[in-house]
Parts: structure tokens; C-alpha cells; sequence
């Protein structure tokens, strides 16, 4: 199970690198809020449908939980927009790199206190090199991705 877990969870990472690509070129057209919104519409018909055939949960527990749960919506769509909004600006990996290390930073606070009732893991040498690694990575795709532009650009006067 922890194999099928992995190769689905992986196969998620793919999906929304390709739907950030899709999305940052949209928007060019549709306009950024204009995309998310159409990305939000048109999942959520889609998900009633997968409910419809295939639910088995209690859609109004929505009224049963904390409020502060509902703020995952939120957050949800500040995601979707965000990358819309970056995507075309800094490219798909400059963008997935930024936010795995938003999410690893977050991920070693909740993590290391214990919120929202997860595993408690104290933060460890290992942790803060591993997030600065990423931050590394983050610069050289960045700077790479700079210097790519700009030798693009300079080609196409010439």
C-alpha cells in the first residue's frame, strides 16, 4: 500500500505541475482570477459527479465542523491563484520548487508543534538542511531560468 501511495501521490505532483503549465497560459487569455474561477467551476461539476456515483461521505458535516476547518477553501484557492498568477512569470518548475518549500516549511512548524492534531517531530539538523537545499535549488533554477530568457530575448533581435 505504501508503494501505491508514493506512485499516486506522484502521479498527483504530475498532474499539477501540468495544470499550472496549462493554467499560467490560459490565463494570458482568460485573465488570471478569470482562470482560477473557471478551474474551481468546472471541478467542482466535476467532483459532483464523482459524488453523485461514487460518494460516501456527509456533505453537510460542513455545519458539524470548526470554523477554522473551513479555511482549507481558502487556502485552496489562494493555491490555485497564486501559481496561476507566478507560472507565467518565473516558469512551472521556479514556481513547483517555491511552493514544495513553502509547503516544507510549513510542513516542519506543523510538524514540530504539533498542530491540527499531527505527529509531533521536533526539528532536526537534518530538516534545516534539507530546507536549505531547496532554497539552493530554488536559486539556480531561478538565475537559470533568468539567464535562459534573456539569451532567448537577445536571440530574437538578433
Amino acid at each position: 500500500m505504501g508503494i501505491f501511495m508514493i506512485l499516486f501521490t506522484l502521479l498527483g505532483g504530475i498532474t499539477l505541475s501540468a495544470q499550472s503549465a496549462i493554467n499560467g497560459t490560459f490565463s494570458r487569455k482568460a485573465g488570471t482570477i478569470e482562470t482560477t474561477f473557471l478551474t474551481f467551476i468546472t471541478g467542482t461539476m466535476f467532483l459532483a459527479l464523482i459524488i453523485l456515483f461514487f460518494g460516501q461521505g456527509n456533505l453537510f458535516a460542513i455545519f458539524e465542523v470548526p470554523i477554522w476547518q473551513l479555511s482549507a477553501v481558502f487556502l485552496g484557492v489562494l493555491f490555485l491563484l497564486f501559481n496561476v498568477f507566478a507560472v507565467p512569470k518565473i516558469g512551472v518548475i521556479a514556481t513547483s520548487i517555491t511552493v514544495i518549500i513553502g509547503q516544507l516549511v510549513i510542513g516542519v512548524v506543523i510538524d514540530h508543534f504539533g498542530w491540527f492534531n499531527s505527529l509531533v517531530i521536533p526539528l532536526s539538523m537534518k530538516r534545516w538542511f534539507a530546507l536549505l537545499f531547496m532554497i539552493i535549488a530554488l536559486y539556480f533554477i531561478y538565475k537559470g531560468n533568468k539567464r535562459s530568457i534573456e539569451e532567448a530575448s537577445a536571440n530574437i533581435i538578433n
